[in-house]
């Protein structure tokens, strides 16, 4: 199964960037107080503050999805999308789905779900996806399309 690459959206982009100034402005004065009282050169105040700002690249990459608001995380996407038993399900356990890892129940009544097969959303309850495992003959749902974003992103 191909996984798509999900950027994020330019509104959890600026939201991250607000979040940061404080810290950086912060880290800013420290460093001003730090040159005056231990009379450090202007190359390491420089130097000091990049590596601040490439902190903050960096770790963008891997908590942008945090910065989401819950009315942004209910994708309707979730419902409905495949994806793969990270392991067994019985009924509890593990699903990749869009590249994330999701706590996943089987609906009632069904065999167990091994590592490795295909699953689909039928529901989603907070932070646990209701799945069920797509047969080989089965008819999989269709997939919703890519919805245009209205708010200008």
């Amino acid at each position: 199964m191909e996984q798509k690459e999900v950027s994020p959206p330019l509104r959890v982009v600026i939201r991250y960037i607000l979040l940061q100034i404080p810290g950086f402005a912060l880290f800013g004065l420290v460093l001003v107080l730090s040159q005056r009282w231990f009379f450090l050169p202007l190359w390491l105040f420089g130097c000091l503050m990049l590596l601040w700002v490439l902190k903050d690249v960096i770790l963008f990459s891997m908590v942008w999805r945090s910065y989401e608001s819950q009315e942004e995380a209910d994708d309707p996407k979730l419902i409905d999308a495949q994806g793969v038993a990270f392991e067994r399900l019985a009924p509890f356990g593990y699903v990749r789905i869009h590249g994330e890892l999701w706590k996943a129940e089987l609906i009632s009544g069904v065999l167990p779900v091994e590592k490795g097969e295909t699953v689909q959303v039928i529901g989603r309850n907070n932070l646990v996806l209701t799945v069920k495992k797509i047969e080989p003959g089965d008819k999989p749902l269709p997939q919703p399309e890519a919805q245009p974003n209205s708010s200008g992103n």
